[in-house]
């Protein structure tokens, strides 16, 4: 989906993060919800870069994007 997001079982319990890091694409979203900007989360991080920053915000986008069904199972 996007070079920049990995998911790989060995890396934060296989959770898409950032490519190189251990940043969680969640960690890095949740900052953006609370109001913090990307050069506040740029400081709080100084391994992510602009692009990973926007990378995240594609790629919630896309999943977003996905046919969500819920149903009772139990």
């Amino acid at each position: 989906m996007e070079d920049r997001i990995i998911i790989d079982p060995t890396v934060c319990n296989g959770r898409p993060t950032v490519r190189g890091t251990r940043i969680t694409a969640q960690s890095v979203l949740e900052f953006l919800g609370a109001g913090d900007s990307i050069e506040e989360i740029l400081e709080e991080y100084p391994t992510l870069t602009r692009d990973d920053v926007l990378a995240c915000l594609r790629y919630s986008s896309r999943l977003m994007g996905n046919h969500f069904v819920i149903e009772k199972v139990a």
